[in-house]
């Protein structure tokens, strides 16, 4: 009898341990997908800085074009 209930105690703690490993790996699964998300976010972004500086001097280039005409 005492032997039977220490196995079902020594089982329910095994579980719970494999449980909370298991747990564990899912959030280091989901942080690793977060990270990469995060940094396609960052080249998204410096991607669009990047185009934004490239319109802004090929206005100015078209601005100096013009007062040499006028």
């Amino acid at each position: 009898m005492a032997a039977d209930l220490s196995t079902v105690i020594l089982a329910v703690i095994i579980g719970t341990l494999a449980a909370i490993v298991y747990s564990l790996r899912i959030l280091v699964l989901m942080e690793r997908r977060i990270a990469r998300i995060d940094k396609h976010i960052e080249m998204m972004a410096e991607k669009i800085v990047l185009e934004e500086k490239q319109v802004l001097q090929e206005e100015a280039r078209i601005e100096k074009m013009i007062k040499k005409r006028r």
